[in-house]
């Protein structure tokens, strides 16, 4: 069995920091005390004088694989990952084939199973007529049930009146929404098409996808969550308007409705089309400075419960298209820790909020069994961030296949020195690598 003694750790976890040394042992946390003696068998790796972190859980990202891989596969992804301090992710079925099915579903984790440097789990997508394949789900190995209540990338919406509330009523697992209204936003695209043919700006996404597509699409998911008495999670939140629709209490096993906000959401808004275009082009669009602010009061007050990404990656010639023909979405996995400790430095949010929203909550609401905390019993998934060491971020050092950021040229003040998966190295200081104690997750229901 191999050890690893983390040694002089700054701990952050549970609302708390703490100095202790933390023992590993053949991928799991056995001993958390404030000095624990290291034996000639044990791995030694020093934490002096940084913050070590459980590993952060991204419950929202598309790895592209199977079907799109000249995009990302789940190995090329997987790296950025580990070197952003994830160490679990939660992929998306908007593939090629979508994955719609139990077989799909077992595909999906034979590729991961083979080329994944961190743990995972899918969801599996609704359709109009897929409901009796859901209600046979192992409910210990499946995240949740993707419904695309509008259209994004790969058509899978399903509005169907009938088929929605049967799936409401009978989804044996949480249901995930992306919420826009596909008629509100083919009036508005229909209008911009009138005014500028085919050289509409990309600034225009917002108001495209607008916040009313938006805000009646994430109603309609409530009305029915709450008739039905379905978990749902609304995904992506980019308006204030829907922020009345989830209730300003901390996540608990009883709160029935919860929702997510993404790093391109918090960290750009309209303002930016004009110095980045396509490359900030998401579904649902980033909107207004103002709607930016209400989405980072609710993550810290905790009326939004988790912080993921929406990785999406596309080519780079592909988001160089025309506005109408270029897809939504982008690379971000690596750099939304590091975004998130920015703000930490600047006083906006504090550390262990972070990691109630980017580590604890995300487990606690997929409930991801012995995931997402510093604790002994716990798998010895934890990342280590050093502050105070500013650093710009260059095309050359992205891990994503498609090879561009968003957030390029852009200066980030600490860096991600480690990250650790299921008790081995998987990032030691810019080198990124399969660690070998990656794992399909359990849940525990």
């Amino acid at each position: 069995m191999e050890k690893i003694l983390v040694k002089n750790a700054t701990i952050i976890d549970s609302g708390s920091s703490r100095e202790a040394d933390i023992l590993i042992c053949d991928g799991v946390i056995e001993k958390i005390d404030t000095s624990i003696g290291l034996s000639p068998s044990t791995r030694l790796v020093q934490a002096d004088g940084m913050y070590v972190l459980p590993g952060v859980i991204d419950t929202h990202v598309h790895f592209r694989d199977p079907g799109l891989t000249h995009k990302a596969t789940f190995g090329s992804e997987s790296l950025a990952a580990v070197a952003g301090g994830v160490t679990t992710v939660v992929d998306m079925p908007n593939n090629i084939p979508a994955t719609t099915s139990i077989e799909a579903f077992e595909g999906k984790c034979a590729i991961a199973r083979e080329t994944s440097a961190v743990n995972y789990s899918f969801m599996i997508g609704a359709t109009k007529d897929n409901i009796d394949e859901i209600k046979k789900i192992d409910v210990k190995r499946v995240a949740a049930v993707k419904l695309f209540m509008g259209s994004s990338t790969g058509d899978m919406a399903l509005k169907d009146d009938e088929a929605l509330e049967t799936l409401f009523k009978e989804s044996p697992v949480m249901i995930a929404t992306h919420c826009e209204d596909d008629a509100v936003i083919a009036r508005n695209m229909a209008e911009a098409r009138e005014k500028y043919g085919d050289d509409i700006p990309a600034a225009l996404h917002a108001q495209i996808r607008s916040s009313e597509a938006c805000y009646n699409s994430s109603l309609r998911a409530v009305k029915l969550a709450r008739k039905t008495g379905c978990r749902l999670h609304l995904l992506h939140i980019s308006t204030e308007k829907e922020l009345e629709l989830l209730k300003d209490e901390v996540y608990n096993a009883h709160k029935k409705i919860t929702g997510e906000a993404c790093s391109h959401h918090l960290f750009f808004c309209d303002e930016d089309y004009k110095r980045l275009g396509n490359m900030i082009k998401v579904n649902p669009s980033v909107k207004t400075a103002g709607d930016r602010e209400a989405i980072w009061n609710a993550v810290i007050s905790g009326r939004i419960d988790t912080v993921a990404t929406d990785h999406a990656p596309h080519t780079w010639e592909e988001k160089n298209r025309p506005y109408g023909s270029c897809p939504s979405g982008g690379p971000m996995i690596q750099h939304s820790l590091l975004a998130m400790m920015d703000e930490v430095a600047r006083g906006r949010i504090s550390i262990e909020t972070v990691v109630e929203r980017m580590c604890h909550t995300p487990a606690r609401l997929f409930q991801m069994k012995n995931r997402g905390y510093i604790k002994e019993g716990y798998y010895a998934d934890m990342t280590m961030v050093e502050l105070n060491s500013p650093w710009r971020v260059h095309r050359e050092g992205l891990l994503s296949k498609c090879g561009w950021s968003a957030m390029e040229d852009r200066m980030f003040s600490s860096r991600v020195r480690m990250t650790m998966v299921g008790g081995r190295l998987a990032y030691v200081n810019g080198c990124a690598m399969r660690a070998g104690g990656e794992r399909e997750i359990e849940f525990d229901r």
